[in-house]
């Protein structure tokens, strides 16, 4: 008792008071005891059962290294710590490694975490840390290699024979991010797995196409549910060594919203200067990817943000021509198509005319996708004949490709007689695959000083066509029309299809021309073709895709073509001497020299206005 309850108990005089007052003392001290002797008996049972629990899992291990087995959990962990000693990864790497395998060993494999941290030991020990393939860099072997699966692109052959020549004289030279950006069907990504073949390197592809999630690229933080590494990673466990040949498809089409913009995090990823020490969210420790051979693909370059582009050596395949097509199909698609389609040489050929029959009339683009899809939809049509008991072997010529696949699609169109009204100009447009041809019509009628525009024209080109009319009104009386024509006239400037939206800085030429030929009465010449923007005081300058419009205008069968002088560096270094063969090339600075070249002379436009 405390000194309280007995000095309390000293001052109660009565006695009956007295007892009471100890008779309540003494049952609490009672309780007390009770409740304490109670959890006594319970700590006492407890110890006795983990005892005897720990006993029988001491007599359980023993039985099972009698029988030969241990504990799965210890068998578990050895496993991994031998697999982390043989997985030869850096020291950082290592501890990291060691750390999370001691808190697992630590854990019961009932625990949620358990499944999170094996998974990431698992991850650690997968990375090819040091597993390397030797570069095999053998110039004519390469060359040999790329003739074989590619005919044409010679100009993005030779740079890269210079970039494996460079690489074999330098092997840990930090070289460029080569990106090859062409039209859809040219073969970008079948000439990257050709290097990846000709060096002897395994082949990662990964499209970028549609992607929008930062985690994509640098892996999710382990914090969330279902986290993995990012795309980088996981193509180099899947090719198990460090320095692969990593194709990165449609880097032009990556998106980005609330969770990241994936263009940025490929900032690190193809810098030779940072990739070195790439760290993923995932694993959390640096990872070194200045081995990896990276090569990007694009459609266009517009799309791409300049920070990334600048890290990247452009290499453009602007499409193919007629003859290239021709030989791709020759040397290349009809075999593997014949193949595809169970067939072989003794039950279909294809003669020449068949398959440059099928290039110029039923396929009008820059690769050879549509070719392809042509070559096959007639394999298909043979096979099903053979399937049905018709084995009789089919040489395939002009006049079977027209009873199979019908009527020509594209037929060349008479230029001359689409030009031979006036105020029809012929334009050259570039477009994301490849160049096409493009018509461009004036007339003028009664009205009051309107200028109309139509089809689905853009800013830049509804700009042209007001710069195009202010020149000639100015000029208006050295081409014989009357300088106060647009008092009392309305100039309607059409682009047929106009379902299709259209724009860019190239077609100014091409309208002046077009409004040239309505007012003067002089028709253009059709078998001339222009591309060129224009300024107020006449100056002709310069525009992109020089070789793909060209080729376009080599596909329309066009043999004049009027470009602008600055381009003339385009030309000489772009266009083969075959697509310049039979093409007269006008370079320009002026826009009195294009109407001298594009419209007929004064005396054929009265003859024929008199006819």
């Amino acid at each position: 008792m405390s000194t309280d309850v007995k000095q309390d108990l000293l001052e109660t005089t009565d006695v009956r008071s007295r007892m009471e007052t100890l008779n309540r003392v003494l049952t609490k001290e009672l309780e007390v005891l009770e409740v304490g002797s109670k959890i006594q008996s319970q700590v006492e049972s407890e110890v006795g059962r983990n005892q005897r629990e720990y006993f029988l899992r001491e007599q359980m291990k023993a039985i099972q290294r009698e029988l030969g087995e241990g504990d799965e959990q210890a068998k578990e962990m050895d496993d991994l710590a031998a697999k982390i000693e043989a997985a030869d990864m850096p020291e950082d790497v290592r501890k990291e490694a060691r750390r999370e395998l001691d808190r697992l060993s630590k854990m019961p494999p009932a625990a949620a975490e358990y499944t999170v941290a094996r998974t990431y030991i698992d991850w650690l020990v997968a990375v090819p840390w040091t597993a390397h393939s030797e570069d095999d860099i053998e110039l004519a072997r390469t060359k040999a290699t790329l003739d074989e699966d590619h005919s044409g692109i010679e100009k993005v052959k030779d740079r890269i024979l210079e970039y494996l020549a460079v690489r074999k004289l330098k092997p840990d030279m930090k070289g460029p991010i080569l990106c090859f950006v062409g039209p859809p069907g040219v073969g970008k990504t079948s000439l990257a797995r050709s290097i990846a073949k000709s060096i002897g390197r395994k082949c990662v592809r990964v499209s970028l196409g549609g992607m929008r999630d930062e985690a994509e690229i640098r892996g999710h933080r382990r914090t969330y549910i279902g986290a993995l590494p990012g795309q980088i990673i996981q193509g180099l466990r899947r090719a198990g060594v460090r320095n692969p040949v990593f194709i990165l498809d449609e880097i032009d089409k990556l998106g980005n919203d609330f969770r990241g913009d994936p263009a940025s995090a490929l900032l690190e990823v193809l810098d030779p200067e940072q990739n070195n020490t790439f760290r993923d969210h995932y694993l959390d420790v640096p990872f070194d990817l200045s081995e990896v051979l990276f090569i990007t693909t694009a459609n266009v370059l517009d799309t791409v943000p300049p920070p990334l582009r600048d890290r990247m050596e452009v290499i453009e395949l602007a499409g193919y021509t007629e003859r290239e097509k021709f030989d791709i199909a020759r040397d290349h698609l009809v075999a593997r198509q014949v193949t595809n389609h169970g067939l072989d040489s003794q039950v279909i050929t294809f003669t020449d005319a068949a398959l440059a029959t099928i290039v110029s009339g039923y396929t009008r683009e820059a690769g050879v996708r549509n070719l392809e899809r042509e070559i096959g939809s007639v394999c298909r049509k043979i096979a099903r004949r053979h399937a049905e008991g018709d084995r009789t072997p089919v040489i395939v010529t002009p006049e079977v490709v027209d009873e199979l696949l019908g009527a020509a699609r594209h037929l060349d169109e008479a230029l001359e007689d689409r030009t031979k009204d006036p105020g029809v100009a012929i334009g050259l447009a570039w477009t994301p695959v490849g160049g096409d041809v493009l018509f461009i019509e004036a007339s003028r009628m009664a009205g009051g000083s309107a200028l109309t525009l139509t089809g689905s024209l853009g800013d830049v080109m509804k700009e042209s066509a007001r710069i195009a009319l202010s020149w000639f009104r100015t000029h208006a009386a050295s081409y014989g029309v009357d300088p106060q024509f647009y008092k009392d006239s309305e100039i309607h400037l059409h682009v047929p299809s106009g379902a299709i939206p259209k724009d860019g800085p190239s077609a100014g030429v091409t309208m002046v021309v077009a409004m040239a030929s309505a007012l003067s009465g002089r028709p253009v010449r059709g078998d001339v073709a222009m591309t060129g923007e224009i300024t107020l005081s006449g100056r002709v300058l310069p525009v992109g895709g020089i070789k793909e419009k060209v080729l376009a205008a080599r596909r329309y069968g066009i043999h004049r073509v009027i470009v602008p002088k600055q381009n003339e560096t385009n030309v000489r270094e772009d266009l083969t001497d075959e697509i310049r063969s039979g093409l007269t090339v006008h370079f320009v600075t002026e826009v009195d020299e294009v109407l001298a070249l594009a419209l007929t002379p004064v005396g054929a436009a009265k003859k024929l206005s008199l006819a």
